[in-house]
C-alpha cells in the first residue's frame, strides 16, 4: 500500500498547495508527507513540484500526473466500497465543526440517533463561533452561519435563518422598547456585540422600508461566544441579536421580547461546509444528509412557532 499511500499524499498536496496543510488533512506528519513526495518522484523519475521557501507548485509532470492520479484512488475506493459495504456500513472517525449555537441545540442532540443506526462511527465535534479552517483542522465538514471566505470548497445551503433583536421585560422597562434600528442609534441603546479577534467595525443588517441597511451600533458588552449574548440579555444587559432557533423557549416564556420590529435583521444563510466531492467519504456525506434534514424541520418549525410581530 505505499506507493497508493504516495499516490494520495501528492493528490492532497496538489489540491492544497502546501505539504503541511496535506499532513494535516491526512493526519501524518511533515516529514512523512515530505518523504512520500520523495519516493514518488523517485519512482517516476521526474519532479513534481518545485520547491522554494514560499511556496509549492507543480510542474508540468505534476499536472499531468494529477488527473490520473485521481482516477486511480476514485477507481481504489469504489472497489473498497464494493467489497466492505461501506456506504451502509460507515467506520471510523468524523471530525464535525459548528458554531456554539448550533452545534449545541440542533446538532449534539442528533449524534447519538446517528451513532446508533451507525455503530462504528466515531464523532468528533468541534464547537466554536470564530471561523474555522476546514484544511488546516482536518476537519471533514463544517456547519456555519453566513458567507464562508474560501469560495474554493462546496457549500450546501440547510435553509436561510430568521433573527430578531430582543430584551429583557427589565431592560425594556428601564430603557424603553425601540421601534427601529433607527432609535436603536438615537437613544443610545445598550447593545451585545458578537465580535471576534481582528473584526472589523460591528454594525447590524436590518431590513427598512428601503431595504437592508448598515446601522453602527454601540455597546459595552462585547463576546465571541453567543450563548454569552444570550445571558447577557437575560439578566437585562442590553438588545441581542439572535436566531429565533436559540431562544425560542425563552421568547414563549416572556423572557425575552423582540425589540425594533420595523426594522427586523436580515436573516442569514445556514450551510454546511465540505470538501471533495468526488472522493467524499460516504460517512460524512450519510451525517451531513442526516442532520440537514433534521436541523431543517427544527428551523422551519421555530420560525413558524415564534409568530413575530412585524
Amino acid at each position: 500500500m505505499s506507493y497508493l499511500d504516495n499516490i494520495r499524499t501528492f493528490v492532497r498536496v496538489y489540491e492544497l498547495g502546501s505539504m503541511s496543510a496535506a499532513g494535516r488533512d491526512l493526519r501524518i506528519s511533515p516529514a512523512v508527507t515530505s518523504s512520500r513526495i520523495s519516493q514518488l518522484e523517485e519512482h517516476l523519475s521526474v519532479r513534481l513540484f518545485q520547491r522554494t521557501t514560499r511556496s509549492l507548485t507543480p510542474t508540468e509532470h505534476g499536472k499531468a500526473f494529477y488527473g490520473g492520479a485521481c482516477e486511480v484512488l476514485e477507481a481504489v475506493e469504489a472497489a473498497e466500497a464494493r467489497v466492505i459495504n461501506i456506504t451502509e456500513n460507515p467506520k471510523g472517525p468524523l471530525y464535525v465543526a459548528a458554531p456554539l449555537g448550533v452545534g449545541r441545540r440542533l446538532i449534539a442532540p442528533l449524534i447519538r440517533e446517528f451513532l446508533n443506526t451507525y455503530p462504528e462511527v466515531n464523532i468528533r465535534l468541534r464547537l466554536t463561533d470564530r471561523t474555522v479552517d476546514l484544511t488546516t483542522e482536518g476537519l471533514d465538514l463544517a456547519f456555519f452561519l453566513g458567507q464562508p471566505e474560501d469560495s474554493n470548497l462546496r457549500i450546501r445551503k440547510i435553509a436561510d435563518i430568521e433573527r430578531i433583536l430582543c430584551a429583557s421585560p427589565a431592560y425594556i422597562e428601564a430603557r424603553g422598547n425601540p421601534s427601529s434600528g433607527a432609535e436603536l442609534i438615537a437613544d443610545k441603546h445598550e447593545c451585545l456585540n458578537l465580535r471576534f479577534p481582528g473584526a472589523t467595525e460591528f454594525q447590524w443588517r436590518l431590513m427598512t422600508e428601503e431595504g437592508p441597511k448598515r446601522f453602527r451600533v454601540e455597546g459595552r458588552y462585547e463576546s465571541d461566544d453567543g450563548d454569552v449574548l444570550t445571558d447577557w440579555a437575560l439578566a437585562g444587559n442590553g438588545i441581542a441579536m439572535k436566531p429565533i432557533f436559540e431562544i425560542i423557549d425563552h421568547l414563549e416564556a416572556g423572557r425575552l421580547i423582540p425589540v425594533a420590529t420595523k426594522t427586523p435583521p436580515e436573516p442569514i444563510q445556514m450551510a454546511c461546509l465540505y470538501t471533495h466531492r468526488r472522493r467524499q467519504d460516504p460517512k460524512t456525506r450519510l451525517f451531513m444528509e442526516f442532520v440537514i434534514e433534521r436541523i431543517s424541520k427544527t428551523v422551519r418549525n421555530s420560525s413558524v412557532t415564534a409568530q413575530l410581530p412585524r
